[in-house]
C-alpha cells in the first residue's frame, strides 16, 4: 500500500473526536511524556486558544486533537495560510498551459486592468513570480500601517486588483535594493498581490479560480466540506480566510510532501512544488520565503528544514521532509503577536521530541 493510500485509510479509520480526544495509530505517540502534557498544557491556556493538532509521519495519521470547541467537522478560518492555494492554483495554470510559466508578464494576463493611478512604465515589468514571492516593486507593505498598500486600506475597496496596480512603485530609501540581497530581491508582505493572483490565474484560465480549485485540486484530494470566500467582485480571496476542516489542510500539506501526488494521481507537477518550497527571497536572516511558503527551521539550532502555510493566530500547515511528517495547528489567537511563537513551541516542544526518538 502506498504512503498516500494509507494515509487516506488511516483518515479515513477515524471516528468523530471530542474536545481534546486523540486518534493514535501507534501507541508510542500516545505514552511519549511530552505528548501527554499537551492536553494539559493547552487547557491551561499557555498557548492560547489552540483548536486542532494534527501529526502525520510517513504519510501516517498519528495524532489529531481538538480543543476549544473545535471537531473534526469544524471548519477553520486560517487567515493568511490559504494564499498558498494561489501558489498551487497557480502550478496548475503553469501545467495545463494557461500561464507560459510564473515569469510571466502580469499585465499579459490583466491587460484590461491598465493603472488608472501611478501610470509608471516599469509595471510593465511585474511578473506573477513577483506577487508568488511578495517582492513586487509596487509599495505595498502590511507591516507599515502608512503603507498605500497596507491590507486595511483594500478591504473598503471593491476591486482589489485594481487597488493593488494603481500603487506606486516604492522606493528604498532606509535600507539595501534588491539587487543588493540575497536571492535579488525585497521582500515587502503584501496581502493585495496575493489577492491579485486569482484574477490573473482566472483570466489565463478562461474559468473562476475557484471552479479550478474545486476540479483541480479539491476534488482530487477528496475536499468536499469548505467555505470559501471572495472579494467584492465574487472572485475567489487568495488573501487568505476561507475555512477548511483540519484533516483537508492535512491532505494539502501531505499532497506537497508527496511531490504533488494523491491516491497515484499527479495532482501539482512535482517541480513546480520543488520551486514552490525552495528559497526565492529572504525575509530576515534565518526566515525565507518562496511562493508564497514560509521556509525555516524547527528543532534543535533549527536543524529541521521545514516548509508552511501560515496565518495569523499562529495558524501552521506544515512539512519537514527530513522527518516526512506534516503538521497541522489551527488556532483562534488571532492578533496575539505571541501566536506564532506558541505554535512554533508546540512544534518545537511536544511534536518533536517525540518524533525524534
Amino acid at each position: 500500500m502506498s504512503k498516500t493510500h494509507f494515509f487516506t485509510l488511516a483518515l479515513l479509520l477515524c471516528t468523530t473526536a471530542a474536545s481534546a480526544q486523540i486518534h493514535v495509530k501507534d501507541s508510542y505517540y500516545l505514552q511519549h511524556p511530552q505528548l501527554s502534557s499537551l492536553d494539559s498544557t493547552i487547557a491551561a491556556g499557555t498557548y492560547g486558544e489552540i483548536t486542532s493538532v494534527l501529526v502525520a509521519r510517513q504519510g501516517k495519521l498519528i495524532v489529531e486533537r481538538y480543543y476549544n470547541g473545535a471537531d473534526e467537522n469544524s471548519r477553520h478560518n486560517t487567515r493568511s495560510a490559504t494564499k498558498t492555494i494561489a501558489s498551487l492554483l497557480t502550478g496548475v495554470a503553469v501545467d495545463r498551459g494557461y500561464f507560459d510559466s510564473e515569469k510571466d508578464l502580469l499585465f499579459t494576463h490583466l491587460a484590461y486592468k491598465l493603472p488608472v493611478d501611478n501610470p509608471d512604465p516599469r509595471k510593465d515589468s511585474i511578473t506573477l513570480e513577483d506577487l508568488l514571492t511578495m517582492s513586487s516593486p509596487l509599495e505595498c507593505d502590511d507591516s507599515n500601517p502608512y503603507s498605500r498598500g497596507n491590507e486595511e486600506r483594500m478591504y473598503p475597496i471593491e476591486d482589489w486588483t485594481g487597488f493593488f496596480l494603481d500603487l506606486p512603485i516604492r522606493s528604498y530609501p532606509f535600507g539595501p535594493k534588491p539587487e543588493e540581497l540575497p536571492y535579488g530581491r525585497s521582500f515587502s508582505y503584501c496581502t493585495a498581490g496575493a489577492a491579485t493572483l486569482a484574477e490573473a490565474i482566472s483570466s489565463a484560465a478562461g474559468m473562476s479560480a475557484q471552479e479550478l480549485a474545486k476540479e483541480a485540486l479539491f476534488r482530487p484530494l477528496g475536499i468536499t466540506e469548505y467555505t470559501l470566500h471572495h472579494t467584492p467582485q465574487d472572485i475567489l480571496n487568495t488573501a487568505g480566510g476561507s475555512e477548511y476542516r483540519s484533516r483537508d489542510l492535512l491532505k494539502l500539506i501531505q499532497m506537497c510532501l508527496n511531490g504533488g501526488r494523491w491516491n497515484g494521481q499527479q495532482v501539482i507537477p512535482q517541480e513546480w512544488i520543488e520551486k514552490a518550497t525552495t528559497p526565492k527571497v529572504q525575509v530576515r536572516p534565518g526566515l525565507e520565503y518562496g511562493y508564497l511558503f514560509w521556509l525555516k527551521g524547527f528543532g534543535e539550532n533549527e536543524q529541521y528544514k521545514a516548509y508552511s502555510m501560515a496565518g495569523n493566530g499562529g495558524q501552521k500547515v506544515l512539512a519537514i521532509p527530513e522527518l516526512d511528517m506534516t503538521v497541522v495547528i489551527t488556532t483562534t489567537n488571532y492578533g496575539n503577536r505571541q501566536a506564532h511563537d506558541y505554535t512554533d513551541a508546540i512544534i518545537n516542544d511536544y511534536i518533536l521530541p517525540a518524533i525524534e526518538q
